[in-house]
């Protein structure tokens, strides 16, 4: 249940925001009331005993020791079959995982960016076949690596949308960090942290070398931290400040921010490997990242999920047009780009805006066709199978595993569905 003490939200409180918003601002869905519908398993398709093997194995990871903790939803029909917390928050916690824990969501950060913009787009004030250059002018030079060394003047302009495609020749320098390009990128400032989005953006990433051609190859990227400027520099707002009043606000994504109170830091899932990701996100920063910067619950970001899922609309919170959503679903990519890109998805796999998707389901074998989702370094994902109506969200704190739970998901999640 989402808990008033637990949010640390009293009626009254929801209340003025609620009343404020219908006043002044967008109408916001209510942050008290749980995005969790508990459904029947059975009328929705799903065998229970199935589903009661899927405990049983998250349970025998945790007593093995294997993962401190977890937490699965299951959906369908915007209704939950299955939902459960699985062990503890973290190593020597005795703090339960329940749907109220906050996970480092990393790259379940970029479809919400992406939404962010795309909010933008049907205001008129980004247009998805514009240059980059036309929002950041740094942009307007970029040029591209060549296996000689020397970097030479792009032919193509960067546009918007291969920000969100991962088609803009950014790059991530950690995937592949012996490669020289990846040497420059580091020692270009890459990992600064001491600029806003905007002024990274300009400041440091166009004036690196790309890997490839705007809208030639897929790889994956840092375009959408990039993406991130851009709204900065529309908006006048910081990254963070544009996320919550066009998404995260209207939804009532409450646990969902950049930044966390301090007084949530006890409700933090925590890995039990020593890792550099795990940084503390109740601390202040200068630098909202777009590709990875939000924390969130599966409460929260359920809200989210069923909003795409409906077509951009959320209890009456209408977030994007039909339209809109239905234009986010269109693959970018094609043999070619994916031939050539790096860390493509796999068989069967396209690549919207902000999001994968299923554009061949006899490859891929197990979600459907139109499946839309993206995932989590730490561990962390979602996806919506609008083939058959079904939703899920998983989190855990471990980049080891990331690999091995999506496909554990899928098979027993689909070994379970029934029809």
């Amino acid at each position: 249940m989402r808990l008033l003490a637990s949010r640390g939200i009293i009626a009254a409180g929801a209340a003025l925001l609620l009343a404020t918003a219908c006043q002044t601002g967008p109408q916001v869905a209510d942050p008290v009331t749980s995005s969790l519908v508990q459904g029947d398993a059975a009328a929705l398709g799903f065998d229970p005993a199935k589903l009661g093997d899927i405990r049983t194995a998250l349970n025998a990871d945790v007593q093995s020791g294997k993962i401190p903790g977890a937490y699965l939803l299951i959906g369908r029909k915007g209704q939950i079959a299955f939902h459960q917390g699985f062990g503890v928050q973290g190593p020597g916690q005795t703090t339960p995982v329940t749907d109220e824990t906050i996970f480092r969501i990393f790259s379940m950060t970029k479809p919400v960016v992406a939404v962010t913009a795309m909010t933008l787009v049907e205001e008129g004030k980004l247009n998805l076949d514009a240059p980059v250059s036309d929002y950041l002018p740094a942009f307007k030079d970029i040029k591209v690596w060549q296996k000689e060394g020397d970097p030479t003047p792009a032919t193509k302009p960067m546009l918007i949308r291969h920000l969100m495609s991962h088609t803009s020749g950014i790059i991530y320098s950690f995937i592949q960090p012996q490669q020289p390009i990846s040497k420059a990128w580091v020692a270009g400032g890459e990992q600064r942290q001491d600029l806003s989005a905007k002024d990274w953006s300009e400041q440091v990433v166009a004036k690196l070398p790309m890997i490839a051609e705007p809208g030639t190859a897929w790889n994956y990227s840092q375009g959408l931290d990039v993406l991130g400027g851009v709204i900065e520099k529309i908006t006048g707002q910081t990254l963070e400040e544009a996320v919550r009043a066009r998404v995260t606000g209207p939804l009532g994504m409450t646990d969902t921010g950049f930044i966390q109170p301090k007084a949530k830091a006890p409700r933090f899932a925590q890995s039990q490997k020593q890792d550099p990701l795990y940084y503390d996100y109740t601390m202040d920063r200068v630098l909202f990242a777009g590709g990875g910067g939000l924390s969130s619950t599966a409460e929260d970001y359920l809200r989210f999920v069923q909003m795409l899922a409906n077509h951009g609309e959320y209890r009456g919170v209408r977030v994007l047009k039909p339209e809109t959503v239905d234009l986010m679903m269109i693959d970018q990519t094609t043999a070619e780009i994916r031939g050539k890109g790096l860390f493509f998805p796999g068989a069967g796999m396209g690549f919207g805006l902000g999001m994968s998707l299923v554009i061949d389901d006899t490859k891929t074998k197990t979600t459907g066709n139109g499946t839309f989702s993206w995932n989590g370094i730490a561990g962390t994902e979602w996806w919506y199978d609008p083939k058959n109506d079904l939703f899920m969200i998983f989190m855990i704190q471990d980049r080891a595993l990331l690999s091995e739970y999506q496909k554990k998901n899928r098979t027993w999640i689909y070994d379970a569905l029934k029809k």
